[in-house]
């Protein structure tokens, strides 16, 4: 049974964002679909043992700078979880991510984005809104925050990577005063996006419009995935291959769906991916040596 966190068990599963300069997206108020107020935002920890926040109606990012002896890259993540769009899976797809991105000299932040959503028409609409608002806002903010506007990226998990492939390859879906500051990443990593393959027609879902293109991006997932299945992330693949866009694809035999930064028995996907991912970043530049 789900037990909701006392704030000392808290401080201790989500240490990585307890006290976290936070940046709020939408202080004077979000385009609908909203999510209400009440109930309030919750953190419970799962049977599992692993915490997921729930009823996020205040959209914002958690700052996590490189720890002291790092040196700073100047390149920014925004990285966003997943969760099915019920909850935020934002520990071992959220903080601990972040945590990980930091280590490497990249100021990580970690969002937070509007939930439940499964009752909306489009449930991936309003948390869309809060990817291209978040990497806009990073991007805005880019001299005050010490990371560099050219080099701002998406670490995109599960629902998360879903979100964060619409958000990057539509038009801005809110009205922005300041519309000449891109919501673009300028890189990608995406990690078992969640279902961004249509059975139907054997393709890439129709919402992400890949003629708009897409930045240099990394791929992870388990070919034993049936939550996300493997044939969109080799779909593509081959898509940013043909259009001679930078990407790199690892599908691991075993690791099943949802394991962010944790390891799973009899998998190797789950403990390899971040280290080529690592790899990747430092032959692109963007990571600490």
């Amino acid at each position: 049974m789900n037990k909701h966190l006392t704030a000392a068990l808290l401080a201790s599963v989500l240490s990585a964002t307890a006290a976290l300069p936070e940046i709020i997206l939408w202080p004077k108020g979000m385009p609908e679909p909203v999510v209400p107020a009440v109930p309030a935002e919750r953190i419970e920890k799962g049977a599992d043992g692993t915490a997921r926040r729930y009823d996020v109606s205040q959209p914002r990012l958690f700052v996590h700078e490189p720890p002291a002896g790092v040196t700073r890259t100047g390149v920014a993540v925004v990285v966003v979880p997943g969760g099915g769009f019920s909850k935020l899976a934002d520990e071992h797809e959220g903080a601990e991510a972040a945590v990980w991105l930091a280590k490497h000299g990249i100021v990580a932040f970690q969002l937070a984005h509007r939930t439940p959503t499964t009752k909306h028409k489009e449930p991936h609409a309003g948390p869309t809104q809060d990817v291209q608002r978040a990497v806009s806002e990073v991007r805005r903010r880019a001299a005050e925050l010490k990371v560099d506007v050219k080099r701002i990226g998406v670490l995109g998990f599960s629902a998360g990577g879903q979100i964060s492939l619409i958000a990057a390859t539509n038009e801005r879906l809110f009205p922005d005063p300041q519309p000449a500051i891109s919501h673009r990443p300028d890189f990608f990593l995406l990690i078992y996006p969640y279902k961004i393959y249509d059975p139907a027609t054997k393709a890439i879902r129709a919402d992400i419009r890949l003629d708009a293109g897409l930045p240099p991006t990394f791929i992870a997932q388990a070919g034993d995935d049936t939550g996300s299945l493997p044939q969109g992330s080799t779909l593509l693949y081959l898509d940013l291959i043909t259009r001679k866009t930078p990407a790199e694809l690892h599908i691991y035999e075993k690791g099943g769906h949802g394991f962010g930064m944790r390891p799973r028995p009899n998998a190797t996907g789950p403990t390899d991916w971040p280290l080529r991912a690592a790899d990747w970043l430092r032959l692109r530049g963007l990571a600490a040596k």
